[in-house]
């Protein structure tokens, strides 16, 4: 039998490739089994720690991406933390900056979801966390670099970008690097983001992350996390708070310190020191020193973005020879990672910035740091200056200080274990000439004077809310020579310089402040004789060189200087201390109007106060809203304010109001004002039975609800009862109800009976009660309401003999009367007669 050949590609052909994608699936599970039996072998602490990432049980994945990225030698903190986190231990990493954490992390995300075989179906596996959006950036490029070979799909979510791309992409992610804020605001509106099958969170920066700025929004995200996970926390200045670690839900933390026992705290090849500068030599020595580092690459901290701001346009206009840039929180997401990219990719620049670029960043090759404004605390301190001296290398750091500043900021450096060096500046290379420059860029460009105004403000701010009080002292510092250094014309008043003695002196009266020696208040007759001097000295002709030289800006700029300048309870006058601030040209727009009005009939004159005092009363009350002063114990005639202390509710547990100055005397004149000062008035209402009012109780006391019992049985008693009246007013409801529909049935057999001509007795129905019985008709009574009303005659109808209304017309009498048919007949013939026409 002859064999037949067969046609088209024969099965046999396709099974080496099944059998080869067999073969290495079960290479990977054999590796992976190795893998898992290497890392159970490996101890938490071993005795010689690993020096080479080859040493340690990673994939292959990992140590090629680990070997393409340049990743040889394990740091010290590496060689401790990443065994104890290949183990699946919870971490608390501290080491100095530049000491490598980033892969201290990283490396076991990577390991331990592979050893679990993650694929992109089984959603979230790890969640990196960072304070700042730079460093969750340059810790996304890392894991990039190192997990390159890996399958896991990894994002970055943000602030400053679009949610809706994060939201389509955020269901495939298997590790999510993130910012707390942005990462809780998937949490609550992404529907499909499913973070139940987390297997580790990550928090980079710690202490700064758990510090009050991220509490809350840490604490949301924590509680939508499962509790079974693995929790890595790194810093250069951990947190060892027991109420951070309960937070965080942390089984039995490993603390990795790797340099707890050095002698500083900041890296060993760092060198650090500080200058004692007063406060209005900041900039000059600023600028003094960027002129003489021009070939050097300098990062330079400020406490705030407006003086960041105010500093890169001042000096950018200067020219100082160098590359400028500059790096706030107030700036978009795009312009941060352009302005981080530049800056790490110069030789040579200077960049100047605020606290966001102060942790975890990698600049490579800074040069030296300064700090321009003194930092809140000294773990800041310690994060500063790590941008320099990272991975071994040399680095300089500086502080300007102020000498109030001194005592303060060294000793709790020193507590940290941070020593400083003091060294001098050199006279010869000041640039003497920069205030003078300042001024004249500030007096030739508004938008520059206004930004200086800004950065004062700001700063002043800065130093007033911080709480260490012994290193920040506001009042020690010298804030009108540091407004000339910005080159601004005067100290910009600030609202809050004054503190708590504000409200006192206000309040003060003015017999007192006389004895004190304080000249906020004075009399109404000398503030009369300084206004008339005022206007005697005041030039009567004025060139427009004296014009140019005291007028404000002339652009929209013109009301933020106002704001800034005029304080609300001191007001600008021409000729007095504050004449710069006024309009050269239109002098009285600026003025503070002083307005008298009669107080009642008694002729008593009072100043009346700032549209802005709520206490004063205002001209536009009405004469009968103002009592009388005879009727509250003030006597108008007297001038002299005696202290009084008047009742002004008739309840006498309310607190009375003591007039002790004008200013309170005012008050009086107007219920309004006095409105605060009468309390509150009670809530009252008013029993049907009785008419009288009680006040309403809306919440029963909390001890005499214990009183009467478990709350639940309360409950079923209060059921019970409420279902008991239900069904006894259920009863009186019906009889009621029974009882009109038999009245408004007998009246209708009234109405019925008297139309019919009868006068019978009405006797109660079969089906009504046996023992109701009603009166028999009487004419006497008055049933008017119940009978329909008699219509109007219309223009066509007639009254006939009856007194009936003929309503036949014309057509009708025509047509011929029709009778109504009074039986059967009568119906069958008229309509015989209808049809017949």
């Amino acid at each position: 039998m002859a064999h037949k050949p067969q046609r088209g590609p024969s099965r046999p052909q396709q099974r080496p490739q099944n059998n080869a994608r067999s073969l290495k699936r079960k290479r990977e599970v054999e590796n992976v089994d190795d893998l898992i039996q290497k890392v159970n072998d490996l101890e938490a602490k071993p005795a010689t720690p690993p020096q080479d990432f080859t040493e340690l049980p990673l994939s292959q994945a990992t140590q090629s991406g680990l070997e393409a990225s340049h990743f040889k030698k394990l740091t010290t903190i590496q060689s401790s933390a990443i065994p104890a986190a290949l183990k699946g231990r919870d971490i608390l990493g501290a080491a100095k900056t530049g000491s490598g954490k980033t892969l201290s992390f990283l490396v076991p995300v990577l390991e331990n979801l592979y050893r679990r075989r993650w694929t992109e179906f089984d959603g979230l596996g790890a969640l990196i966390l960072s304070p700042t959006r730079e460093l969750a950036i340059q810790i996304f490029e890392v894991l990039r670099k190192v997990g390159r070979n890996h399958a896991f799909s990894a994002g970055l979510v943000i602030g400053g970008k679009s949610l809706q791309e994060e939201r389509e992409r955020l269901g495939r992610m298997n590790i999510l690097v993130a910012t707390p804020g942005r990462m809780l605001q998937h949490m609550d509106q992404t529907a499909d983001f499913d973070i139940g099958n987390l297997q580790m969170l990550v928090l980079d920066e710690a202490d700064r992350i758990m510090d009050m700025g991220f509490q809350a929004a840490v604490d949301a995200i924590v509680e939508h996390l499962p509790k079974e996970r693995q929790t890595l926390l790194f810093s250069a200045t951990q947190t060892k708070k027991i109420n951070d670690l309960v937070r965080l839900s942390l089984h039995e933390p490993e603390f990795v310190s790797v340099h707890e026992s050095a002698n500083s705290a900041t890296p060993s090849k760092l060198q650090q020191n500080y200058i004692v500068t007063p406060l209005p030599e900041k900039l000059d020595v600023l600028w003094s020193f960027i002129r003489a580092n021009v070939k050097k690459k300098i990062l330079v901290f400020l406490s705030s973005g407006k003086q960041v701001r105010f500093v890169y346009e001042s000096f950018r206009h200067l020219q100082p020879g160098i590359p400028l840039l500059h790096l706030h929180g107030n700036q978009k997401q795009t312009a941060r990672l352009d302005i981080t990219t530049k800056f790490s990719r110069a030789q040579h620049a200077c960049l100047f910035a605020t606290d966001v670029a102060a942790r975890g960043l990698d600049f490579p090759s800074v040069d030296w740091v300064v700090q321009v404004d003194a930092p809140e605390n000294a773990d800041t301190y310690i994060h500063r200056v790590g941008r320099t001296a990272r991975f071994e290398r040399e680095g300089h750091s500086v502080i300007f200080l102020d000498p109030s500043e001194e005592e303060g900021m060294l000793g709790a450096l020193e507590r940290k274990r941070v020593i400083l060096e003091r060294i001098n500046v050199r006279q010869k290379k000041m640039q003497e000439t920069l205030r003078t420059q300042m001024q004249n860029m500030c007096f030739k460009d508004p938008e520059l004077k206004y930004l200086g105004q800004k950065a004062f403000v700001n700063y002043v701010r800065s130093v007033y809310v911080q709480p260490d009080k012994d290193t920040f002292k506001l009042k020690e510092l010298d804030l009108e020579g540091f407004a000339n250094s910005l080159g601004l014309p005067g100290a910009p008043r600030v609202k809050f310089l004054k503190g708590d003695d504000t409200k006192t002196r206000k309040n003060m009266p003015r017999a007192l402040a006389a004895a004190l020696g304080d000249g906020s208040e004075v009399d109404d007759e000398d503030e009369e004789g300084e206004a008339k001097a005022n206007e005697k000295e005041k030039p009567a002709v004025r060139t427009k060189y004296d014009r140019m030289f005291e007028r404000r800006n002339q652009d929209v700029l013109a009301d933020h200087y106002h704001k800034l300048i005029q304080d609300e309870d001191e007001q600008p006058t021409v000729n007095g201390k504050h004449a710069e601030t006024a309009d050269a040209d239109e002098d009285n727009d600026f003025l503070a109007v002083k307005r008298r009005f009669q107080a009642g009939d008694e002729g008593l004159d009072q100043e009346a106060a700032s549209s802005d005092d709520s206490d004063v009363p205002s001209d536009d009350e009405s004469d009968d809203e103002k009592p009388a002063l005879e009727d509250i114990g003030i006597n108008p005639a007297s001038k002299s304010i005696a202290t009084k202390k008047i009742q002004l509710s008739n309840n006498p547990d309310e607190a009375a109001l003591i007039v002790d100055s004008k200013r309170r005397e005012k008050l009086l004149k107007s219920k309004k004002a006095l409105l605060k000062y009468k309390g509150h008035g009670s809530h009252l209402v008013f029993s049907d039975d009785e008419g009288e009012a009680k006040e309403k109780v809306y919440y029963q006391d909390e001890k005499e609800f214990a009183k009467k019992g478990a709350a639940d049985a309360q409950k079923e008693e209060f059921l019970a009862s409420e279902k008991a009246r239900k069904e006894r007013t259920d009863v009186v409801d019906k009889a009621v109800a029974k009882e009109k529909r038999r009245e408004k049935k007998e009246k209708r057999k009234e109405r019925e009976r008297r139309a019919a001509g009868e006068d019978v007795e009405v006797e109660a129905d079969e089906d009504e009660d046996a023992g109701v019985q009603l009166a028999p008709y009487d004419e006497d009574v008055d049933i008017e309401e119940d009978r329909p009303k008699k219509r109007k005659k219309k223009w066509f109808e007639q009254d006939d003999d009856d007194g009936d209304i003929d309503t036949s017309n014309a057509k009708t009498k025509k047509r011929g009367k029709i009778d109504q048919p009074q039986t059967l007949e009568d119906l069958e013939a008229m309509a015989s007669g209808l049809l017949a026409r």
